[in-house]
């Protein structure tokens, strides 16, 4: 026989009905919870700060100079950095900070464009190739595999034979292949969501394919496509900076950070400098865009949610 329990031992719980309802922590959308988690690593918020302040400097620093990056004064030529020129001087006497402005604004053209460009042609090729999927998406990923293939360098080259060396080819072969990766990622999250329930939804109430993709599949990929997107943009300054180094990119008299690192190359022994300056700046812009872009996939991954 059991042994029966003291109700006295108990005492009845009060709920305020107040109290049940009451909000303990704001509700917050996809976007603000990934924000809260960026701002809550340093490293990637350092690194943004650093890349707005290349950008501020780099789009208007030369408006405040009074040097140009194409006036030779071959009197004022290896000059070593000084009040009057900051980070010395050329073989031709022209003043390395402002050409380093220049070259930075090359590599960060070069490389935002690219970016825009793999997000623009990337998301529409790979959005409709794992849409429809089928003989659709064989086709289409085989033309991605193609190009895939094919180095940059030798897109340049065959441009460079055709329209010769330039900026304008650097952007042509940066289109031509950087997309190609976007694409694949796109295909694949457009794959895992389409047999979801809201797709189903959308489509049950009228909703054509094209809606479908733009309004409701995109969306619901946009983390990964962001971090791709930033991530290639280092890639692509490496690439403008490679190229430009070799003698394939911009022409003289214009400033990249790869021409001032190759005209620096034969006399960096003597005047270090040349050499220092444009390649520590190639340094720290690619070194920013990688940390922030791993503090951007850190808080884009809903895996990281707390």
């Amino acid at each position: 026989m059991s042994e029966r329990i003291d109700s006295r031992l108990f005492e009845p719980l009060t709920v305020d009905k107040e109290e049940i309802n009451k909000i303990v922590r704001p509700n917050l959308t996809y976007w603000q919870d990934a924000w809260r988690r960026l701002k809550q690593n340093k490293v990637a918020i350092i690194s943004l700060v650093i890349l707005v302040l290349m950008i501020i400097i780099a789009v208007f620093g030369p408006m405040f100079s009074k040097y140009d990056y194409r006036t030779n004064d071959l009197a004022g030529g290896n000059q070593f950095p000084s009040a009057e020129h900051w980070f010395g001087t050329d073989e031709l006497g022209r003043d390395l900070f402002v050409r380093n402005l220049y070259g930075t604004r090359i590599s960060l053209a070069v490389g935002i464009g690219a970016a825009f460009l793999e997000f623009f042609i990337g998301v529409i090729y790979g959005g409709i190739s794992g849409y429809y999927g089928g003989n659709v998406d064989n086709i289409m990923m085989r033309i991605v595999d193609v190009l895939f293939s094919v180095p940059t360098v030798l897109y340049v080259i065959l441009l460079m034979v055709v329209f010769g060396s330039g900026l304008k080819n650097i952007f042509i072969a940066l289109g031509i292949s950087y997309w190609v990766g976007m694409a694949r990622i796109v295909r694949g999250q457009m794959l895992a969501l389409k047999q979801q329930e809201f797709v189903l939804a959308a489509r049950a109430l009228g909703a054509s394919n094209r809606r479908i993709i733009l309004r409701h599949l995109v969306p619901n990929s946009m983390g990964p496509i962001i971090v791709t997107a930033t991530m290639a943009i280092p890639s692509a300054i490496f690439t403008e900076a490679f190229l430009s180094f070799i003698g394939l990119g911009v022409s003289a008299p214009m400033a990249s950070l790869g021409v001032l690192c190759n005209d620096a190359i034969i006399t960096y022994r003597t005047y270090f400098f040349q050499l220092l300056f444009p390649a520590l700046t190639l340094c720290i812009m690619m070194l920013a865009f990688n940390l922030f872009g791993d503090g951007l996939r850190d808080a884009l991954d809903p895996k990281m949610r707390k």
